[in-house]
């Protein structure tokens, strides 16, 4: 009879542990190590790179291991949750020493990527957004929340405004609710790590309650949202969530602020992605955050980054950023002075969040210290600036309080760690001096012992040690064992020495090892004492941190305007669009030393150029055109210069961009489909303000098909009461001819130069329509195979040939074969022509035999 399979005490405990946490990977502390069993040890062993090995569980039972020592948690904990992992960690409640049964262990802390703190997983100039989403008969539910600064959000809309936002603020983390699954996968990208809550969270009843409990209200009014319950909903589903992952300190997060969509301007998913506002993994330094982001400090960054995610629409706050700006561009005493004290300023929003948690480090209690002192230096500072500055600044909260407790508590440079180095400073506690004099005194007092002892034995190799076994000991060498007095107590013999104790080392053991436990106690209680101190100076802390933000981008803007040469632009409330010298901020950029970007001029207006209709050859810069035109429509919305040398521009309210797109496979989704979607999404949401940008409309079908889908969408553009405004890039030039009958379509090219057979590109956009795409000329200057081009070249003269045609039965011709020459051509002429075009000197072996294969098919052979 096969023995019964018996559970070890230690994985009867793991598993009972691990069955509530079932979707997490298991730290299971053992000892001196964090171990993973099972599964979670395959998943350990690949994304940390350490040995799996097995262990025995119990009879005739082996189970995977794989661990790593305890004290590398910070090293191993942030490659885990960057892998996407939700981390369950899982540590001893007791002491082993002082149970004689299986040690206590328990969950003491839930790690996923949208609640993680740990600055080794964290950007330090990006958000890490845990968001919440909750569906509710076509309204969506939104908040946002990052841990690490405090900032709580939430906002309200239908399922585009929902993408958009996620779009822009990149949560690491959604919940949602499990009922809703097939409804949230069919909504949103699968590219977002998620996880699906039970369905009571979602209730509306528990929501208000939730929150007004958490900030001590008794109602939402204070905050704005009391009439959108939705987003109650997902934002108590976010407070509940982070207690369960064991985040439970969170008076930091004490604001929770809306997001109003008609306070910002407009763009869908496809606009955020196509203007490549945010960066690719696979496309550095492409971004338009990456070209205009020369923040001085870490939550700078960050506010940079929701402010291109939400350009303002109010031209009173459009133009107060401008104003404040503008001074710091023309202040150079004023933009030195920003700039010094701005590089001296720390993460004050993620050092404030530290602080609340009591996760923060001594070492960072000094950081905030001295970022606190250089900011109330730069708010005085700032007064002495007339004008926008001075006045838009005056609410700095003084908090000197604050960094004068720090500093009258901790040493200068105190260690990284209690009881890892000297942290308290002399002369703040008496007990805490008397007991450090102790400690320093008996250490001391063991050196005499030592000196006399060494003296009165005459035992010259005498030493004073310490274990742990049985505390400090005098160790005597095999040679001088003779001399040892009668009253020392042998302890220990070792092959060359003989260990020893007396009553006297003991009394001093006891004294120094009560000091040194006692002074721990004393740190501690100090430290947590500090601590809650600075809690009651919260507020303060996070509102410094979002003015220095705000000082941060403002000096931000008016830095890159300097540098790149940048101007000031006209915000209006009329609705023309007039820009001069208008140039694209990342192309520029991205140009080789010495080569100069080609500026153009843009001028969109309703009454008189509503749709301009702009045509010209692949590369000619046409997509270049029509992204540089809503880029500065956005910095100046955002109250930043914008790269052109004059913009007067009526404010917009939505800016729509529809470019290139590839297929969603996965759904089933061709490229013409995508495209058509997305126009779709456009003609449906229209207004006077618009902004739309339409590159290439219907080039993902066929040609007729094409023409008569881009012909109609312009028109419908153009007919409708709103009349917004647009640049139509095209390869269609049929569609020039709209405007002989449409008054507000305008037609213009990218010119370029045509030289022997070689074209040169201008990227100067001009009046007039162009007839000729130049495609081939293009695909010449790629490389292709000059067979390729050669026999392209023939195909377009026997089209363009056929052109004047009733219809295209040219093309059906049944003598027609690939080659499109006639059989009734003189064949050995054909060929002379084909065989005089050759160059030899450059034919390659396939191109050669291609070649031959054709000569043989004309013979019909």
């Amino acid at each position: 009879m096969a023995a019964k399979k018996t559970e070890t005490p230690l994985m009867k405990q793991y598993n009972q542990i691990k069955v509530k946490h079932p979707e997490a990977l298991l730290l299971f502390r053992v000892g001196d190590f964090y171990e993973t069993f099972g599964t979670d040890a395959i998943k350990a062993s690949k994304i940390l790179g350490i040995v799996l090995t097995k262990r025995a569980n119990g009879s005739a039972s082996h189970i995977e291991l794989a661990g790593f020592p305890h004290h590398s948690l910070n090293t191993y904990l942030p490659k885990l949750v960057r892998a996407g992992q939700r981390v369950a960690i899982c540590d001893q409640l007791e002491d082993p020493k002082l149970t004689k049964s299986i040690v206590k262990r328990g969950v003491t802390e839930l790690v996923t990527p949208g609640v993680t703190t740990s600055d080794q997983v964290l950007e330090s100039k990006k958000n890490n957004f845990l968001c919440a989403l909750h569906f509710n008969k076509g309204t969506i539910g939104i908040s946002f929340c990052d841990i690490s600064t405090g900032e709580f959000l939430c906002a309200e809309g239908d399922v585009n405004y929902a993408n958009k936002l996620l779009k822009s603020f990149a949560p690491s983390e959604i919940l949602y609710s499990k009922a809703k699954t097939k409804v949230y996968n069919e909504s949103f990208s699968p590219s977002y790590y998620s996880f699906a809550l039970g369905d009571w969270l979602f209730a509306s009843e528990h929501a208000e309650v939730s929150l007004n409990d958490h900030f001590g209200t008794k109602s939402l009014k204070g905050f704005g949202v009391e009439k959108m319950k939705n987003a109650q909903i997902a934002a108590s589903a976010i407070l509940y969530y982070l207690g369960e992952t064991r985040n439970d300190k969170l008076a930091h997060i004490n604001l929770l602020s809306r997001i109003d969509k008609e306070e910002f301007l407009w763009m869908d998913q496809f606009t955020i992605r196509n203007l490549e506002l945010y960066p690719h993994p696979d496309r550095p330094g492409s971004s338009l955050l990456e070209v205009i982001d020369s923040t001085m400090t870490p939550m700078g960054g960050r506010l940079l980054q929701r402010w291109i995610a939400l350009p303002l629409k109010n031209l009173t706050e459009i133009n107060n950023r401008l104003e404040l700006v503008d001074q710091i561009f023309k202040d150079d005493k004023l933009s030195n002075y920003l700039q010094s004290k701005l590089e001296e300023i720390g993460d004050l929003e993620r050092l404030g969040a530290k602080l609340s948690t009591t996760k923060i480090s001594p070492k960072e209690l000094k950081l905030l210290s001295a970022s606190l002192k250089v900011a109330n230096e730069m708010a005085a500072g700032i007064k002495d600036y007339k004008g926008a500055i001075s006045s838009s600044f005056k609410t700095f909260p003084s908090s000197t309080d604050l960094s004068s407790k720090i500093d009258s508590t901790l040493v200068d440079e105190p260690a990284n760690q209690l009881h890892k180095g000297e942290v308290i400073r002399g002369g703040h506690s008496k007990e805490l001096d008397e007991l450090r004099e102790i400690l320093a005194n008996g250490k001391q007092k063991l050196m005499d012992i030592q000196q006399r002892e060494t003296e009165a034995t005459g035992i010259p190799s005498l030493k004073i040690a310490f274990n742990n076994v049985f505390g400090y000991y005098l160790e005597v060498r095999n040679t001088h064992k003779d001399k040892v007095p009668a009253e020392w107590i042998r302890k220990q013999t070792l092959v060359n020495a003989e260990r020893y104790i007396t009553s006297e080392l003991k009394e001093y053991e006891e004294k120094i090892g009560g000091a040194e436990t006692k002074i721990a106690e004393i740190e501690l209680r100090l430290y947590n004492d500090l601590l809650l101190t600075l809690i009651e100076g919260l507020n303060k802390i996070q509102k410094t941190a979002q003015l220095i933000a705000r000082i941060d981008v403002l000096y931000n803007f008016s830095f890159i305007a300097k540098r790149n040469s940048y101007c000031k632009p006209e915000v209006n409330d009329g609705f023309d669009l007039k820009i001069e010298g208008a140039r694209h901020p990342v192309i520029e950029k991205r140009l080789k030393p010495g080569q100069e970007y080609i500026s153009n001029n843009t001028f969109l207006s309703p009454k008189e150029e509503q749709i301009l209709m702009i045509t010209g050859p692949n590369m000619s810069g046409k997509s270049a055109l029509l992204r540089q035109t809503a880029l500065i429509c956005l910095m100046a919305q955002m109250g930043s210069y914008v790269p052109a040398d004059s913009a007067q521009i009526g404010f917009l309210d939505k800016v729509f961009v529809r470019v290139g797109a590839s297929d969603n496979i996965s759904e089933g989704e061709s490229t013409f489909m995508v495209e058509m979607n997305e126009t779709a999404s456009i003609l449906n949401n229209l207004s006077n303000r618009s902004l739309i940008l339409l590159d290439e409309i219907g080039r993902g079908t066929s040609t007729y098909d094409g023409i008569s889908i881009a012909w109609s969408i312009a028109e419908f553009l153009h007919e409708h009461p709103t009349a917004p405004k647009t640049l139509f890039a095209t390869h269609y030039h049929e569609l020039n001819d709209m405007c002989k009958q449409f008054s507000r379509i305008k037609n213009y090219n990218v010119s370029i130069k045509e030289i022997a057979n070689k074209i040169i590109f201008m990227r100067k956009l001009v009046e007039g329509g162009s007839n000729h795409s130049f495609g081939i000329h293009v695909a010449q200057m790629a490389g292709m195979p000059s067979l390729v081009v050669n026999k392209a070249n023939k195909i377009l003269a026997d089209l363009e040939a056929k052109r004047g045609d009733d219809s295209p039965k040219g093309l059906k011709d049944d003598n027609m074969q690939l080659s499109f020459f006639q059989l009734d051509d003189p064949i050995l002429t054909e060929i002379k022509e084909d065989i005089s075009q050759l160059d030899i000197n450059t034919l390659t072996p396939v191109e050669a035999l291609m070649k031959l294969n054709e000569i043989k098919k004309k013979f019909g052979v």
